[in-house]
């Protein structure tokens, strides 16, 4: 029996399993690797070591086993990282991530959790003088997006939270952009509030380069932002977390060297709500805001807030087509009320369409995220400096006043 690493890859939908390395008893030749040597066989297990059953798509009803065979897209020999080379004792075995197995992650609304990727990868033609290899030993794991972030808690002793944070490179006071996660991502382990969804895209090099380099904060709670203390969803506007959330930021900001004049704050979903409901208690520490799909109903806003936080830049996503959170009850009245109170640098990109996923239509962050979207509620683009801009281009420019 021998052994294989397992590299994760973040995307849109959440971490997936995109590669195995495979750790050979010998070379093998560049020649000789075809996919058609191997198949892969995979069970995702929970902390029991139970089969998970789940929905293949969150919006279906009917559970399956997560136990299956993978496609295999391409296989040759590699380093150990997976950077293909003539000859190695490693191959490299690049799957179809199209295919529900592939996910690291299970949950629904209310949380999402690891599980336990196993895999059993059998030769199934002869490699040179190498026979019958079994893969079942499970060895490293590698994700090269989260290198460089980090875990933490707040010593908030009523109310810890746990939170990632990503390290930017370079000396200095840097900006600070926080992300605040959705109901989904909730709970004790922080790499969901960050592997979740794409939120390392704020980690990225293109991200960074608009930002001169900036630290990147996501702040995971127990339930969800929106829980006013009765555990459930409501329309109170109320959360528990705002004191305790106020907390941290405050911390790591002391702890570490931060722009104070860049603090920037945004968040999907339930994450929206809170962006939005810190701005309210908080209306003169953040430097701007970039809510998505935010889930703050405007009803429970009062015309003082409203005038309170209309200096603050804020660049508002959500999509028409939304199911889950009615963007006619929170950021269209609301953006309408900013406006209309005086508010100068207030955007709303109002989308009218369904990218490839159909979870897509509350899921807006799958575009904010990506940085795809830069036009304003008029469809018209947001300007800046006399240039069209993206959200995170236009993000980057703001400064607290």
């Amino acid at each position: 029996m021998y052994s294989y690493d397992m590299e994760w890859y973040v995307n849109e939908l959440g971490t997936q399993v995109r590669r195995l390395i495979l750790h050979l008893p010998e070379e093998a030749d560049l020649l000789d690797v075809k996919k058609d040597c191997f198949s892969v066989y995979t069970e995702r297990r929970d902390e029991h070591g139970d089969i998970v059953c789940s929905r293949p798509v969150w919006y279906e009803k009917e559970l399956k086993k997560s136990a299956g065979y993978r496609t295999i897209l391409a296989a040759y020999p590699s380093t150990k990282d997976g950077e293909p080379v003539r000859k190695s004792r490693f191959i490299t075995l690049e799957l179809d991530m199209n295919d529900w197995l592939s996910k690291t992650i299970v949950g629904s609304l209310d949380h999402s959790k690891f599980v336990d990727c196993i895999f059993r990868v059998t030769q199934t033609k002869e490699l040179d003088v190498m026979v019958g290899m079994v893969f079942d030993e499970p060895g490293d794991i590698l994700c090269p997006q989260t290198s460089m972030w980090s875990h933490g808690i707040s010593s908030y002793e009523k109310l810890p939270l746990r939170y990632g944070f990503f390290t930017p490179k370079g000396n200095g006071r840097r900006p600070l952009i926080i992300w605040l996660h959705g109901a989904g991502e909730g709970g004790t382990d922080p790499r969901i509030a960050y592997m979740g969804n794409e939120v390392v895209a704020l980690s990225s090099d293109k991200v960074q380069d608009y930002f001169g380099a900036a630290w990147v904060l996501a702040p995971q709670c127990p339930t969800m932002w929106m829980d006013d203390g009765s555990h459930t969803y409501g329309r109170t506007g109320k959360s528990m977390y705002v004191s305790a959330l106020k907390v941290l930021i405050d911390e790591f900001v002391q702890i570490h060297e931060i722009d104070r004049n860049r603090i920037y704050i945004g968040g999907c979903s339930n994450g929206g709500f809170m962006t939005m409901r810190m701005l309210i208690d908080y209306p003169d520490f953040f430097a701007a805001a970039y809510p998505m799909c935010e889930a703050l109903y405007d009803e429970t806003i009062t015309n003082q807030q409203i005038s309170s936080i209309c200096h603050i830049p804020v660049w508002m996503l959500h999509a028409m087509t939304d199911s889950v959170v009615n963007p006619e009850e929170t950021s269209v009245p609301t953006y309408h009320r900013l406006k209309d109170a005086g508010a100068k640098n207030v955007h709303l990109t109002y989308i009218n369409d369904r990218p490839p996923f159909k979870i897509v239509n509350h899921a807006c962050w799958t575009l904010g995220l990506a940085d795809k979207e830069n036009y304003d509620f008029d469809g018209q683009p947001v300007i800046l400096a006399g240039k069209p801009v993206t959200r995170f281009q236009w993000l980057a420019a703001q400064q607290r006043k």
